[in-house]
Protein backbone atom coordinates (compact mmCIF):
# COMPACT_ATOMS: atom_id res chain seq x y z
CA UNK A 1 0.00 0.00 0.00
CA UNK A 2 1.34 2.82 -1.27
CA UNK A 3 1.89 6.43 1.71
CA UNK A 4 -0.53 8.84 1.46
CA UNK A 5 3.12 10.78 1.55
CA UNK A 6 4.13 9.61 -1.89
CA UNK A 7 0.77 10.72 -3.27
CA UNK A 8 1.80 14.47 -1.76
CA UNK A 9 4.80 13.71 -3.17
CA UNK A 10 3.60 12.97 -6.82
CA UNK A 11 2.01 15.90 -6.78
CA UNK A 12 4.33 18.21 -5.10
CA UNK A 13 7.14 17.45 -7.71
CA UNK A 14 5.16 18.82 -10.56
CA UNK A 15 5.08 22.49 -8.95
CA UNK A 16 6.98 25.63 -8.74
CA UNK A 17 8.46 26.77 -5.79
CA UNK A 18 5.69 28.84 -5.27
CA UNK A 19 2.91 26.60 -5.29
CA UNK A 20 4.50 24.02 -3.29
CA UNK A 21 4.71 26.35 -0.39
CA UNK A 22 0.25 26.91 -1.37
CA UNK A 23 0.75 22.86 -1.02
CA UNK A 24 2.18 22.70 2.02
CA UNK A 25 -0.15 25.50 3.66
CA UNK A 26 -3.37 23.57 2.46
CA UNK A 27 -2.04 20.72 4.07
CA UNK A 28 -1.20 22.07 7.17
CA UNK A 29 -5.42 23.43 6.84
CA UNK A 30 -6.20 19.72 6.26
CA UNK A 31 -4.77 18.84 10.18
CA UNK A 32 -7.54 17.66 12.45
CA UNK A 33 -8.32 20.23 14.80
CA UNK A 34 -5.98 20.49 18.10
CA UNK A 35 -8.13 21.49 21.18
CA UNK A 36 -6.53 24.41 23.03
CA UNK A 37 -6.07 22.68 25.98
CA UNK A 38 -3.61 20.48 24.32
CA UNK A 39 -1.40 23.34 23.19
CA UNK A 40 0.92 23.50 26.80
CA UNK A 41 4.68 22.99 27.71
CA UNK A 42 4.26 19.09 28.01
CA UNK A 43 3.25 18.63 24.22
CA UNK A 44 4.94 21.77 22.79
CA UNK A 45 8.30 20.66 20.28
CA UNK A 46 11.71 22.18 20.89
CA UNK A 47 14.07 23.79 18.74
CA UNK A 48 11.65 24.73 16.39
CA UNK A 49 11.66 28.24 15.15
CA UNK A 50 7.32 28.54 15.40
CA UNK A 51 5.27 26.87 18.52
CA UNK A 52 4.50 23.56 17.45
CA UNK A 53 2.64 20.72 19.03
CA UNK A 54 2.12 17.21 18.96
CA UNK A 55 -0.26 15.47 21.19
CA UNK A 56 -0.63 11.23 20.86
CA UNK A 57 -3.34 9.25 21.20
CA UNK A 58 -4.13 5.65 20.76
CA UNK A 59 -6.51 4.00 18.93
CA UNK A 60 -8.19 0.59 20.66
CA UNK A 61 -6.03 -1.13 17.81
CA UNK A 62 -2.87 0.28 19.34
CA UNK A 63 -2.45 2.68 16.68
CA UNK A 64 -0.99 5.80 17.37
CA UNK A 65 -2.97 9.00 16.21
CA UNK A 66 -1.40 12.26 16.51
CA UNK A 67 -3.33 15.59 16.56
CA UNK A 68 -0.96 18.43 15.93
CA UNK A 69 -0.68 22.47 15.18
CA UNK A 70 1.50 25.46 14.98
CA UNK A 71 0.97 28.64 15.19
CA UNK A 72 3.11 29.15 11.31
CA UNK A 73 1.37 28.06 8.38
CA UNK A 74 4.14 26.60 6.59
CA UNK A 75 5.23 24.66 9.70
CA UNK A 76 2.05 23.47 9.97
CA UNK A 77 2.05 22.21 6.67
CA UNK A 78 5.56 20.39 7.46
CA UNK A 79 4.06 18.86 10.64
CA UNK A 80 1.55 17.77 8.22
CA UNK A 81 4.09 15.83 6.00
CA UNK A 82 5.66 14.11 8.98
CA UNK A 83 2.42 12.75 10.29
CA UNK A 84 1.04 11.92 6.70
CA UNK A 85 4.38 9.45 7.45
CA UNK A 86 3.40 7.90 10.63
CA UNK A 87 -0.49 8.77 11.38
CA UNK A 88 -2.55 5.49 12.64
CA UNK A 89 -0.11 2.98 12.52
CA UNK A 90 1.36 0.95 14.66
CA UNK A 91 3.86 1.90 17.42
CA UNK A 92 6.70 -0.51 15.88
CA UNK A 93 5.54 0.24 12.38
CA UNK A 94 6.26 3.82 13.26
CA UNK A 95 9.74 2.79 14.74
CA UNK A 96 9.75 0.81 11.32
CA UNK A 97 9.44 4.06 9.02
CA UNK A 98 12.10 5.56 7.62
CA UNK A 99 10.74 9.02 8.03
CA UNK A 100 13.71 11.37 7.09
CA UNK A 101 13.86 8.66 3.59
CA UNK A 102 10.09 9.16 3.07
CA UNK A 103 10.59 13.45 3.36
CA UNK A 104 13.49 13.13 1.05
CA UNK A 105 12.02 13.64 -2.60
CA UNK A 106 10.48 17.02 -0.76
CA UNK A 107 14.32 18.70 -1.14
CA UNK A 108 12.96 20.33 2.14
CA UNK A 109 16.37 21.85 2.97
CA UNK A 110 16.48 23.12 -0.30
CA UNK A 111 13.07 24.15 -0.75
CA UNK A 112 12.82 26.50 2.70
CA UNK A 113 15.25 28.16 4.65
CA UNK A 114 16.85 26.35 7.55
CA UNK A 115 14.87 28.68 10.00
CA UNK A 116 11.61 26.52 8.75
CA UNK A 117 13.30 23.05 8.69
CA UNK A 118 15.57 23.20 11.77
CA UNK A 119 12.66 21.68 13.98
CA UNK A 120 11.82 18.49 11.62
CA UNK A 121 14.22 16.35 13.29
CA UNK A 122 12.70 17.29 16.71
CA UNK A 123 9.08 16.82 15.53
CA UNK A 124 10.57 13.07 14.37
CA UNK A 125 12.52 12.44 17.28
CA UNK A 126 9.46 13.29 19.29
CA UNK A 127 6.92 10.93 17.21
CA UNK A 128 9.64 7.86 17.66
CA UNK A 129 10.68 8.72 20.84
CA UNK A 130 6.53 8.52 21.51
CA UNK A 131 6.44 5.23 19.72
CA UNK A 132 9.23 3.38 21.30
CA UNK A 133 7.49 3.81 25.01
CA UNK A 134 4.42 2.55 23.32
CA UNK A 135 5.58 -0.69 21.74
CA UNK A 136 7.10 -1.70 24.48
Amino acid sequence: MASPLSDISDEYAFLDPDDRYRLLIDLGRGLEPMPAALKTEATLVRGCSASVWIYPTRAEDGALHFLADSNAAITKGLVALVLAAVQDRAPAAILATDIEGELAPFELQRALSSNRTQGLPNMIALIRETAGRLAA
